[in-house]
């Protein structure tokens, strides 16, 4: 049997990680329905601890999710999920950002601009990549 996945990424604070991500990718924040967390309070399963708001609006604290525009047949979803530790040492995977027709260097501005840190650029044959650090300090790779 063939198993499906989801990215998950630890992180500080999820909200505005994801934010982030999805403006980097062009992807979607996953919505969360207020009134179901409200219910979930209401009724005991859940509290007020749980959640915190975002924009406006009443989240759930531990995470949040961002995904492809065409949907999850496209590509996995990404989950952002709270820890409380901070990040200490390079990650073991990272996303390799493909940017299709817009030039890679274009990319790479757009995202230092928004907060990414430039860590190094490097070269293999005829392929290129730049890496970056999102605003919490997770690799990522932007190339063609």
């Amino acid at each position: 049997m063939a198993y499906t996945f989801q990215v998950t990424i630890d992180c500080a604070d999820p909200h505005p990680l994801a934010d982030w991500w999805a403006d980097a990718l062009g992807w979607e924040v996953e919505a969360q329905d207020e009134e179901f967390i409200r219910g979930l309070i209401a009724a005991g399963q859940a509290s007020e601890s749980d959640t915190t708001t975002h924009r406006g609006g009443l989240v759930w604290k531990v995470g949040g999710a961002i995904r492809h525009p065409q949907g999850l047949e496209r590509a996995p979803r990404i989950l952002f999920q709270l820890v409380p530790e901070p990040k200490t040492v390079k990650n073991r995977v990272h996303l390799d950002v493909r940017t299709g027709s817009d030039d890679p260097k274009d990319v790479v501005e757009r995202l230092m601009a928004k907060g990414a840190t430039f860590l190094h650029e490097k070269r293999q044959g005829p392929f290129a990549w730049t890496t970056l650090a999102d605003p919490e300090g997770n690799e990522l790779c932007i190339t063609h």
